[in-house]
Parts: structure tokens; sequence; C-alpha cells
């Protein structure tokens, strides 16, 4: 199991500053696009050390990572901090991922899929 924590710590390195990805797309990214869940319980008990957590959000953007910081809205601060906008709605503060959504390439899955091959992940 840690070697999917290390490849998801590697993945969420790689979110560009200004954008955000979901769970499911970081969990695709690993090899597993089952694992969602798994990649939420990885940030949330910090099983692959410091990653850029503020920058992964549920599938319908939703900042659901309260949990992982020290306040509860810093995961908003951290992006608004980076030019996402955060609005406020009924069901918590959301992200317009069509708009601030990261568009990985299959180039970078090819990349990263290297990545984890030369760390033996």
């Amino acid at each position: 199991m840690m070697d999917f924590y290390k490849r998801m710590a590697l993945v969420c390195e790689k979110i560009p500053e200004g954008t955000v990805a979901t769970y499911g797309q970081v969990a695709l990214l690993c090899g597993k696009p089952k694992n969602a869940r798994q990649v939420g319980y990885g940030l949330k008990h910090n099983l692959a050390g410091q990653v850029p957590a503020h920058r992964v959000i549920n599938s319908k953007g939703i900042l659901s990572g309260a949990v992982y910081f020290d306040t509860s809205d810093m995961q908003k601060l951290l992006l608004e901090k980076e030019d996402v906008e955060v609005i406020w709605t009924p069901e918590g503060y959301q992200v317009d991922i069509k708009r601030f959504g990261w568009k990985n390439t299959l180039e970078d899955a090819r990349r990263l899929r290297e990545i984890f091959e030369a760390e033996g992940i």
C-alpha cells in the first residue's frame, strides 16, 4: 500500500499551481482508478509526507479536505492565494472544475509512469 501513497504524493506534486485535481483523477494517474477514497485517506493521514493536499477536491468541485488543515478555511485560502476562485454554495466551498481543473495529458500520465518505474513504485 505504501507504494500507492508514494505515487499519490508524486501525482499531487505535479498538479500545477493555480489548478485543482479530483481524488479520482489522482487515483487514475496512480494507476488505481477505483481508489479515490484511498487518496483521501492518504491525504488525511499524511501517509505520503507533505503534499499539496489543498489542490485535491471532490468530483463536484467541493473542497472536502478541511480535515487535512489546521483551520477549516485553510484549503480555501491556499487556493485563493494561487488565484483559484472559490465560491460558497449550499454544499460548501466549491471550485469550477471546468475552469480550474488540471487538464492532464496522456504525456503527463506517461511521464508519471516513467517516474514510478524509475522509483520502483
